[in-house]
């Protein structure tokens, strides 16, 4: 299993790939101090730092593009070379091929992405624009919110790339429509999306802070399950698929 992380981190960890990470978690925090610099304040500035930053940019955005990247190249690059095989023939649990697979793009975006949204959070926190009720606790919610959402991300978007080749297209047609237009769009939707878990997790740690998203989430308790059962369920669909390969 350490063998195996090493190898997923070291394939995933290219200079592009992290370069590219990199950009995209900065963003936020760039347009967070941008749009410091232009809000006249008040409480529809508020609404905008958390519509377009905090919701837009980190968790509609920077979280499942990072996440779908990395995740659909943990197993991609073996079925793409064909050297899957070589891992499926070790006499090991697939449950251990599985996992540290899983683990590797959890361990590479997960710094990066929650950093983006706590940085952005503490500044938009820091600054007379926004009405933020306590820096420590909203930026901890962002931080908690975001680590589920790449958790439950990585879990999805590893067992794509392990089903098809075209995991990476797959996956941006996913996050633009399932995730970022019909869950905004039709309240039954954000019961099997993961932004909507991400979000109504954000909301359940502070709800204060994050007041405008209240119009617009599912219950706490709701998103704690539905981020435990998607990553639960594509792990034991990732597991079950190496069990079902043929290695010849």
């Amino acid at each position: 299993m350490t063998a195996v992380m090493r190898l997923s981190l070291r394939q995933l960890g290219g200079r592009v790939r992290l370069l590219f990470i990199v950009l995209l978690a900065a963003l936020p925090v760039g347009l967070t101090a941008l749009l410091i610099l232009t809000s006249s304040g008040g409480d529809e500035s508020n609404r905008d730092f958390i519509d377009a930053i905090i919701d837009a940019l980190v968790i509609a955005g920077a979280l499942p593009i990072v996440a779908l990247v990395l995740a659909t190249a943990s197993f991609g690059n073996e079925v793409e070379d064909k050297t899957l095989s070589y891992l499926l023939l070790k006499p090991v649990p697939r449950w251990l091929i599985a996992l540290p697979k899983t683990l590797a793009p959890m361990a590479i975006a997960a710094p990066a992405l929650v950093l983006s949204g706590v940085a952005s959070t503490a500044l938009g926190a820091s600054s007379t624009q926004f009405v933020i009720e306590s820096d420590v606790r909203a930026v901890a919610a962002v931080g908690v919110a975001v680590l589920c959402g790449v958790v439950a991300y990585s879990a999805v978007f590893t067992w794509a790339g392990l089903v098809t080749t075209r995991a990476l297209a797959a996956g941006l047609i996913y996050v633009f429509i399932w995730e970022g237009f019909l869950s905004s769009l039709l309240e039954g939707v954000r019961y099997l999306s993961i932004r909507a878990y991400t979000l109504a997790i954000l909301y359940g740690l502070d709800e204060e802070s994050f007041e405008p998203l209240g119009e617009r989430v599912i219950g706490l308790p709701a998103a704690v399950v539905g981020v435990a059962a998607v990553t639960v369920v594509f792990f034991f669909l990732t597991v079950r698929r190496l069990r079902k390969m043929d290695v010849a």
